[in-house]
């Protein structure tokens, strides 16, 4: 705001001072208007504007007052002239007018403003967007026409359909479109993934040689073809027959236009509009139909004839219908205000007024009439306009729809929606961007400083001057290749990776190659392709050879010998337990037979001893026992002659957490990204990281000591594995970042085509074979580890069994042994459950029943009976 309204303060004065030459003509103007109710406006009465709002307003006047003398309606004319505008202003709040509708312009409403401010007269601007501060400098100041903030929503909606992400603006070089429309058009622009790729500002004096050069400069050295337009009416005319000269209205080109042009695209005699087919523009929306429009529509057209016969055009507009309704605004309030000099009264009732008119609700809030909802969208076509037949509106918040009712079905594209008629043709749908000629090749950055010649390689030649190749530099060209009329050269950058991919925003590049990382910051000035090769940060630490004084205890893991050893003492204590009565040699004192029964149970493993064994059953657990030494024995001796010949290597740092804790110095690769990814995500201190730029220097910092760990890219690891495979081993996991891609500048509309025939190389096998051209990757020893020994998990089954045929033979001992022991009662039992079984015999109570084996009792006399 600063010392804005101070300028406009002495302008107001400077006025008031030298407006003495209309003084005589002033008073009598006061003198006829004395004692009624005026109403002002300052029109620019040259431009179809000013004509279309000039007759509106009379019809507005006549429809409240009829056609007395009730009040006085009078027109000033601003001639395109800020200062002359301000005395017109001065000179009705002179005649004591009530309330002034107009100016058009921002640029004139400042002073005009300035000067109604002490009388508190009320002023309804047609201006664009004014800045927030305007109602706190001017209390008396309302914006009559609505916001364009929604507007510029409504082309960003357009160019989303398509999905254009680039958009060169052509606009007036005015301060109301610096200050309003064009950058509300920049952020709705940004909030659908598309960028204005260029500003192009035109004087609203501009001669017809400056509109060519710059017109010729657009369409020699930029790409985009995508052109939102938002000029004065007679300037975008002018615009639009020079680019039809310079053949900028034919296929491949796209041009949207906003108000206030559009809105005056029916006022076009049929001799200019043809330089225009193809166009698209974005206007506001009023509703054509009811019978107060079609009365006044009628009425409009009639006087608009007469008063203006030269004007082939006689249908009104936006600004008509708005002018009628800010008329209506005002005489409302006059009649609240009982018609008197209202000043502040006369602004509240004002601001009150909430009717429905020919533009829809006119309802104000903080100063300003309602902003627009609902917007339509033209094609021009043939002689004249023609709405998009279907889905022809656009509507803030909820997309596009046919018909304006509660019913309406709403699309966020205009894609499925009639087909709309571009320059060159209905049946074409631009893309928006066109290829450059032969000579204004495509500009490809390529980093020079890359320390891995595999993937870029830049040499210059004497003779044959600058050549590029790598990894990097042959996919590209495969990738390009299948895109048809793409133009490129190579041209070698000597800076670094940051400042290399800063050069697209700047322009200098149209897109980057080489061993260019996809990181999160670089956003900012680029948009990446997918990878095309793996993403990730490793970590690389040398290797020694493990100590071979122990591997014979390698195969089998510690549960696999403590298994083997229970088992084996087990099988050796139910054969001694078996054995221990048939054998002098296995009893004695007890600590001689825990020796014996240990020496029988490794005994075992080798040799059963069959001759020895007198008993089946612990010749049956020594069998199976025996069978399962041997599988285990033979497998044992497999996995140690393996580990015995193969090189087993292993890392001098295990782990990425014991690394943090050695305090130990760190390598690391090309980007300053990377450093700061191991200072805050991996805790690295800043002090013990140290930059390396090739697989050479890594080498050296191993070997001077320097470095006891390095973190790589993973395709760098590829590489320097490859070269330094019997020194280095990977360890730890993989972090998800990085990965190369081309980058290009934001909203490329190159981006897309060079995604899609990236993945076709990647589908038909030719980025794979380029890998193994370039990359050739060697096959490194792999690290031995504790995983390569042999758990119990292959042989539980064996274990089982051998388990379980000890087990059965042990349980058959010992119930047999008992069985002998207590054989009598066993008898007896068995006697007592025959008897129960039996259907046919019962127990009796005579003892005789009971079978008594002989010689049981002693013979005793028969009784006599």
């Amino acid at each position: 705001m600063g010392t804005l309204p101070h300028v406009f303060s002495l302008f107001a004065l400077i006025l008031l001072m030298t407006s003495g030459t209309g003084a005589d003509q002033s008073t009598k103007t006061q003198a006829m208007f004395k004692g009624s109710a005026g109403i002002g406006a300052i029109l620019d009465q040259s431009s179809r504007i000013g004509k279309e709002e000039t007759v509106a307003m009379e019809v507005a006047k006549e429809d409240f007052y009829g056609f007395g003398n009730q009040t006085f309606f009078h027109i000033k004319d601003s001639q395109k002239d800020t200062i002359h505008a301000a005395l017109e202003a001065k000179d009705l709040i002179d005649t004591e007018v009530q309330a002034i509708i107009g100016p058009q312009t921002w640029e004139e409403v400042p002073l005009v403003a300035e000067i109604a401010r002490e009388t508190q007269v009320p002023i309804l601007s047609f201006a664009d967007t004014a800045p927030e501060w305007a109602t706190e400098r001017w209390p008396s100041l309302l914006q009559a026409s609505p916001d364009k903030r929604a507007q510029m929503k409504a082309v960003a909606a357009i160019v989303q359909s398509w999905n254009w992400h680039q958009v060169t603006v052509i606009y007036e070089d005015t301060d109301s479109s610096a200050r309003g429309a064009i950058p509300h058009l920049h952020d709705a622009l940004r909030e659908v993934n598309s960028e204005v790729s260029q500003f192009v500002a035109f004087s609203p004096f501009a001669s017809s040689d400056s509109m060519s050069k710059e017109l010729e400069n657009i369409k020699n050295k930029q790409y985009c073809r995508v052109f939102v337009v938002h000029l004065s009416f007679k300037l975008a005319v002018r615009l639009f027959e020079m680019a039809k000269k310079m053949e900028m209205m034919k296929k491949d080109y796209v041009w949207i236009t906003t108000d206030p042009f559009t809105s005056l695209v029916h006022s076009i005699n049929a001799s200019v509009i043809s330089s225009m087919q193809g166009i698209l523009g974005v206007r506001s929306y009023f509703p054509k139909m009811g019978k107060h429009f079609e009365t006044f529509n009628q009425r409009f057209r009639t006087r608009f004839s007469r008063k203006y016969p030269l004007e082939e055009k006689k249908e009104p507009g936006i600004y008509a219908v708005q002018a009628y309704d800010a008329m209506w605004t005002i005489a409302l309030g006059l009649n609240k205000t009982g018609r008197k000099r209202g000043g502040k009264e006369l602004f509240e009732n004002i601001l009150d007024a909430d009717f429905r008119g020919l533009s829809g609700e006119v309802k104000f809030k903080n100063q300003k009439v309602a902003a627009a909802e609902i917007f339509e969208i033209v094609n021009v076509i043939g002689t004249g306009y023609n709405e998009l037949g279907y889905w022809t509106y656009w509507s803030n918040g909820s997309g596009f729809l046919e018909n304006i009712h509660e019913n309406s079905t709403y699309n966020s594209s205009m894609i499925d929606l009639e087909e709309v008629h571009w320059p060159g043709g209905p049946r074409y749908t631009p893309r928006g961007w066109t290829t450059l000629t032969s000579s204004n090749r495509f500009r490809i950055g390529v980093a020079s400083l890359s320390g891995y010649e595999e993937y870029v390689k830049v040499e210059i030649d004497d003779r044959l001057g600058m050549n590029f190749s790598g990894f990097a530099i042959e996919v590209f060209k495969a990738t390009t290749a299948s895109m048809p009329s793409f133009p490129y050269e190579f041209q070698y950058f000597n800076g670094s990776y940051k400042e290399l991919v800063e050069q697209l925003h700047l322009k200098k590049f149209d897109a980057v190659v080489g061993d260019v990382e996809i990181v999160a910051s670089r956003n900012t000035y680029a948009e990446f392709t997918n990878p095309y090769t793996e993403s990730g940060l490793v970590l690389i630490v040398p290797v020694r050879s493990s100590s071979k004084a122990w591997s014979f205890i390698k195969p089998f893991t510690t549960t696999m010998w403590a298994l083997i050893s229970v088992i084996t003492v087990y099988n050796g204590f139910v054969v001694w337990w078996i054995e221990r009565k048939h054998c002098d040699e296995l009893q004695g004192s007890i600590p001689n037979q825990i020796g014996i029964m240990i020496w029988l149970s490794f005994n075992t493993l080798f040799s059963l001893n069959g001759p020895k064994l007198h008993s089946n059953l612990s010749r049956m657990s020594g069998v199976v026992w025996l069978f399962v030494a041997l599988i285990i024995i033979q497998t044992y001796t497999a996995n140690l002659t393996s580990m015995l010949t193969v090189q087993r290597l292993e890392p001098t740092i295990p782990s990425v957490e014991e690394l943090l804790n050695s305090n130990a110095m760190v390598g690391y690769c090309t980007g300053t990204y990377i450093e700061k990814y191991l200072a805050e995500v991996l805790k690295f201190k800043n002090h013990n990281l140290l930059h390396f730029q090739s697989a050479e220097s890594y080498a050296k910092g191993f070997e001077d000591k320097n470095i006891s760990a390095a973190f790589l890219g993973t395709p760098y690891a590829k590489i320097f594995l490859a070269k330094y495979c019997n020194s280095f081993i990977q360890i730890g996991p993989t972090y998800k970042i990085g990965g190369f891609g081309f980058a290009f500048p934001r909203g490329s509309p190159l981006l897309a085509g060079v995604n899609e025939a990236l993945l076709k190389i990647s589908e038909n096998g030719t980025l794979q074979e380029l890998e193994k051209t370039w990359i050739s990757p060697q096959k490194c020893p792999q690290m031995q580890s504790e995983s390569s020994s042999l758990g119990p998990s292959g042989f539980r089954v064996l274990f089982f069994i051998t388990g379980g045929t000890t087990t059965i033979a042990f349980v058959i001992y010992v119930c047999r042994t008992n069985l002998l022991r207590h054989g009598n009662i066993l008898r007896i039992i068995s006697a007592v459950v025959k008897r129960w079984l039996s259907p046919r015999r019962h127990f009796t109570r005579r003892v005789a029943n009971v079978e008594i084996p002989p010689k049981a009792f002693p013979e005793a006399p028969v009784p006599l009976a």
